[in-house]
């Protein structure tokens, strides 16, 4: 609410001219006319203009010639946003409205012709009105920054848009299954539509870690949709183990915020089949979405390969010892040109050691930054990866399985 004293009233002389010159209704007045004192309306400080210079008021309240009796229908606007929320789940809020045009002309008309300076307009009234009233009736805020709802009223049609902040819930998850892709992979024929290609479901996979977490979250918030946002993401033929994957699930347009977050985690546990978990949700903001995206974090992986002849374990050390410290050129493979730009890649391997041998079969683990094409690294992707294991050890060697094991930092 402003505040000021007498002093910021324009002079009498002033007033007295606006009042000759326009039919005004106690709400215009107040908003044109005066600085509002403490916690005194717009509508209580044009009554109090207009009894104090009612010798020159010809002003009658059903024929405002500013807002053509406009705020005879804040009742009105108030009801129906209190309806339009009423079903929601939020603490804070911020109104906003859509008049007609051709008070908005009038208003600036008045504004220009008397040189009235620091006024409110009609806009920032009704706003002010229905937001006192349901800060009141509904013990909610006013944020003017990241309000959990925005309240806007067309008063031209008397109806609301409401535009709801999405909830943000960070965790990690753990994919134990093989054959599942992190997000919904839309059918290539149809994008999604449906058909016989994909069986009329619109996806090429009946289920994914997006869906798997998502759905529990998205029915217990009662919203519209989501949006997933992982910190990178594993081949479909890969396993996330260890601490799981950094994500952000965008919760969109839900009427309920709090949730009961230990509850979801073991729902998403049990209707996956234990394909998925994630082992924490907490609420964050949609900055950390960007951190996540923009952030490189070292991963660990374990790998296990077949090579084309048994392998010498004290060869395949070496070799892997060559390759920890080391800069490999990646040349986008083969098996992802068709969504991925083609460009070389630098990446650098931190450490990449044999944990078990047996005859033509081996594993190894190894830690790189963030974006390295590990099966590449093995196979050499002809050529296309350099330095690479195969060509090192000078065996063709294919990958059985791959493993994330950890994802570094936060």
């Amino acid at each position: 609410m402003n505040s000021s004293n007498s002093k910021s009233d324009y002079s009498h002389e002033k007033i007295h001219r606006i009042l000759e010159s326009y039919h005004l209704c106690d709400h215009c007045i107040g908003r044109l006319c005066t600085h509002r004192k403490e916690e005194e309306l717009f509508q209580q400080a044009g009554k109090r203009i207009r009894e104090k210079h009612s010798t020159f008021s010809k002003t009658v309240e059903s024929s405002c010639e500013l807002c053509h009796g406009l705020f005879e229908e804040l009742p009105d606007f108030y009801q129906i946003a209190f309806d339009s929320v009423n079903d929601y789940e939020f603490n804070t809020f911020l109104i906003g409205c859509h008049i007609d045009e051709d008070i908005s002309t009038k208003e600036n008309q008045v504004i220009e012709e008397f040189d009235l300076t620091n006024t409110a307009s009609v806009k920032q009234e009704i706003n002010e009105y229905i937001g006192i009233r349901l800060e009141e009736e509904m013990e909610k805020k006013v944020s003017f920054k990241h309000p959990d709802i925005m309240i806007i009223i067309n008063t031209q049609f008397n109806v609301i848009s409401l535009q709801i902040k999405p909830l943000y819930l960070f965790g990690r998850y753990n994919k134990f299954q093989r054959g599942l892709p992190q997000t919904k992979w839309f059918c290539r024929q149809c994008h999604g539509k449906g058909c016989r290609y994909c069986q009329y479901t619109g996806k090429l996979y009946e289920n994914s870690v997006e869906e798997f977490i998502a759905k529990p979250v998205v029915n217990a918030s009662q919203a519209d949709d989501e949006a997933f946002h992982g910190a990178g993401r594993e081949d479909i033929d890969v396993r996330m183990l260890g601490d799981g994957r950094p994500f952000v699930l965008e919760v969109k347009n839900p009427k309920k915020r709090s949730l009961d977050l230990a509850s979801l985690t073991k729902q998403i546990k049990s209707e996956s089949d234990s394909a998925i978990a994630v082992n924490y949700f907490k609420y964050t903001e949609r900055s950390d979405i960007a951190r996540i995206k923009e952030a490189h974090f070292q991963k660990v992986y374990v790998v296990k390969i077949h090579a084309r002849v048994p392998i010498q374990k004290e060869k395949l050390k070496k070799v892997a010892e060559s390759l920890q410290g080391t800069t490999i050129n990646q040349q986008t493979p083969t098996r992802v040109e068709k969504r991925r730009a083609k460009k070389v890649r630098r990446r650098q391997i931190y450490r990449c050691n044999v944990l078990e041998v047996d005859e033509d079969r081996a594993s190894i683990e190894i830690e790189s930054e963030s974006g390295t094409y590990i099966k590449e690294l093995i196979t050499g992707d002809d050529g296309k990866t350099q330095p690479n294991l195969s060509a090192l050890l000078n065996v063709a060697c294919s990958v059985d399985a791959l493993d994330v094991k950890q994802v570094k930092g936060e």
